[in-house]
């Protein structure tokens, strides 16, 4: 799997979207299509994170193992690799050691 390393044409907000104290932080990108995304970083911790509509997660860097809510196994997910979220769901995402970065895509 190939993830984009730039997005070109896009407005990008500068209030940061933070949460657990500081632990998980995006930024909002608008691309031109009208495609919503954010990109941001997990710090070591579990966090379980509510999802509105279907998401896909998309490692860019560092890794995580995620449960997503229902299930009882968790899945590792390293740099390169992605999940989907049903919407009106959930998940629980670990990062062991390290930055967790991603892209989040909203379907």
């Amino acid at each position: 799997m190939s993830l984009p390393t730039q997005f070109t044409g896009v407005t990008a907000h500068t209030k940061a979207n933070v949460y657990f104290d500081g632990r998980v932080v995006s930024h909002t990108l608008l691309l031109s299509g009208g495609a919503k995304k954010t990109l941001g970083l997990i710090y070591p911790g579990s966090y379980h994170i509510g999802t509105g509509v279907p998401e896909r997660m998309e490692i860019v860097a560092g890794a995580c193992r995620v449960t997503l809510d229902g299930q009882t196994v968790a899945r590792d997910y390293p740099a390169g690799s992605s999940f989907d979220v049903p919407g009106q769901s959930g998940f629980t995402i670990e990062v062991p050691t390290g930055l967790c970065e991603y892209i989040c895509s909203f379907l």
